[in-house]
């Protein structure tokens, strides 16, 4: 029972320390994202199983994690309030000529963040942006004015 415990225990919090550090790590787009996101995996899976290196105490965490990722999925379908506490909503970084610099400045975005998006999409140049959005995904979506 304690295994089930902790793994419930593991979930929200890592789920809870996501939302905190905000979609960028989420988006695992930079070698420095992606070791933040494997040392909370490895410490968290750590404090789970304990000393019990058993099949039966990975099938009993691995179980537990998936009905609880399966709890929140129902949950989101049903609550407004919690699916945007649980994926957070789009947030505007760019609209017109004027950057959003406290979106910017909580999101721990930079401009070249922003305009590395619009490179992909062919946008060299800020002038050329209507709207930048960092979605909920943790992607940046860049929409082109119109010429």
């Amino acid at each position: 029972m304690s295994i089930i415990l902790r793994a419930i225990f593991a979930y929200w919090f890592l789920l809870f320390m996501l939302r905190v550090i905000g979609r960028r790590a989420i988006m695992q787009s930079s070698p420095f994202e992606m070791i933040l996101m494997f040392l909370f995996g490895g410490t968290m899976i750590q404090a789970v199983v304990g000393d019990d290196r058993s099949l039966v105490t990975a099938a009993l965490a691995v179980s537990t994690i998936g009905l609880m990722h399966t709890l929140v999925a129902w949950v989101k379908l049903r609550s407004v309030s919690f699916r945007k506490f649980v994926e957070g909503t789009p947030i505007v970084m760019l609209k017109g000529a004027e950057w959003n610099d406290t979106a910017m400045r909580r999101s721990r975005l930079h401009v070249e963040d922003v305009m590395s998006a619009a490179r992909e999409k062919g946008i060299t140049r800020t002038e050329d942006i209507e709207y930048a959005i960092f979605e909920r995904s943790g992607t940046i979506c860049v929409i082109p004015r119109k010429q």
